[in-house]
């Protein structure tokens, strides 16, 4: 029991239902709306403008399907084929030829900074030449271990650091606005965190104070038990640091690869987008994303979304069941939910404005395809309803061939939206062309 005291906070109850919400907020077409078991879809019938809403009550029993194991075959992009928004959006091939592109931040001066993460390297796309292609690309640093979480600090209009989440490691390199190269070599600032293994990436944000830096460390496993595996201490976890690396945490626990993080910029609350676990049955278990409660305990790996037991873990840990915080907005299921961000641009229409883009890589324990889209989360006034729309489709063909798979998103300082694609090795762009 002793391992499991810190991630629990006592009396913390499931977070309210919000999806009564919904009907009011005016962002969701009620007409294309899908609920219940019409929620779970095939990547394949996906199309822009269709929403989902799945609740606890709409999870089948564990087993009730055999487990898939349908990992994608990536085939190059066909020459017909093209990611599909809106009407009245537009897409763009902005950068091509990339490695591994993986996490993308949009720094103050607006150039987009991008882990490639095999390399080990950072790099800037600056602009938007004539083309539609980046006016200038650099590599601000190299020699870096799987880097993926990028962050600016301090928060707002003049850092003065880069933050950059290694596997093993949080490193900071000297960082002003406009620098294309690292001016300094990288710092050290957090080394005692779990390195590599089964999830691996390294997402970071901080505060709006800048007071806090968050790491989010995802388990080294589907489902082992950390009373007794040693290996599981610390993960699962979105740990709080000091800027200067000082650990203070865990902030919340019990999350198995909360894989993308950020602070909603009206709230000031901290999210993250999670990968749930595998091998229950295709429609078992949910990926989420949702605002993080301070303190709060996600369920893994014992219970998932609320006080569901995991059967595998044979009934332990009873006691934990009421202290489950329900997400806000449940997704498919093996969607592999990656980066996300808060739109605050003005291009996009004028409901989009605060809304939640997410990236979903598509994973492969599902006899059919999930994920492999970009979704769009409603938000009123920084809170979910629930509700989730697929924004950005086509990544998959007719045969369940998969040829692109997003992992980020962030905002230009032009409001459209770019989206890195590790399958396809791109950046493409989306910005409204009006209807």
């Amino acid at each position: 029991m002793n391992k499991i005291r810190w991630m629990v906070t006592a009396g913390l109850l499931a977070a309210p239902a919000l999806w009564m919400l919904g009907a009011e907020i005016g962002k969701i077409d009620s007409k294309n709306l899908l609920t219940g078991q019409n929620a779970f879809a095939d990547a394949r019938s996906m199309k822009p403008g269709m929403f989902h809403r799945i609740t606890a009550n709409d999870l089948p029993k564990p087993f009730d399907t055999k487990s898939s194991s349908n990992f994608p075959r990536l085939i190059a992009r066909p020459s017909d084929a093209w990611p599909q928004a809106p009407a009245g959006f537009k897409v763009d091939l902005y950068a091509t030829g990339l490695d591994e592109p993986r996490q993308i931040r949009t720094a103050p001066n607006g150039d987009f900074f991008v882990a490639e993460s095999r390399r080990g390297e950072i790099k800037i796309f600056r602009g938007l030449a004539k083309d539609g292609k980046p006016e200038q690309v650099s590599t601000f640093a190299t020699g870096l271990k799987q880097p993926f979480g990028i962050a600016f600090y301090p928060p707002g209009p003049n850092p003065q650091w880069l933050y950059v989440g290694n596997t093993n490691s949080v490193v900071r390199f000297p960082y002003h606005n406009g620098d294309l190269t690292a001016s300094g070599a990288a710092e050290t600032v957090v080394t005692d965190m779990p390195a590599g293994g089964f999830h691996w990436t390294r997402d970071l944000a901080f505060s709006n104070d800048g007071k806090r830096l968050f790491v989010a460390v995802g388990s080294g496993s589907n489902i082992d038990d950390p009373d007794t595996h040693d290996s599981e201490f610390h993960r699962a976890n979105i740990l709080e640091y000091s800027p200067d690396g000082k650990f203070v945490g865990v902030y919340a626990s019990g999350i198995r690869n909360p894989v993308g993080i950020g602070v909603n910029p009206t709230t000031g609350e901290l999210w993250c987008s999670v990968n749930e676990r595998d091998e229950l049955g295709d429609n078992l278990v949910p990926d989420y994303v949702t605002h993080v409660q301070q303190g709060g305990f996600y369920g893994w790996p014992w219970f998932y979304i609320g006080g569901n037991p995991d059967p595998r873990l044979n009934g332990k840990h009873p006691e934990l069941k009421s202290k489950i915080v329900v997400p806000d907005v449940l997704l498919q299921p093996h969607n592999a939910s990656l980066g996300f961000t808060f739109y605050e641009g003005d291009q996009l229409p004028k409901e989009y404005r605060g809304d939640l883009f997410a990236a979903e890589h598509g994973s492969w324990n599902r006899a059919v395809r999930s994920g492999y889209e970009v979704i769009r989360v409603p938000l009123e006034n920084g809170h979910a309803s629930g509700v989730y729309e697929d924004f950005l489709t086509g990544f998959v063909n007719a045969e369940g061939q998969a040829w692109g798979r997003p992992v980020g998103v962030a905002v230009g300082k032009d409001g459209s939206l770019f989206v890195t694609d590790d399958g396809s090795r791109v950046i493409w762009r989306v910005s409204y062309a009006g209807k």
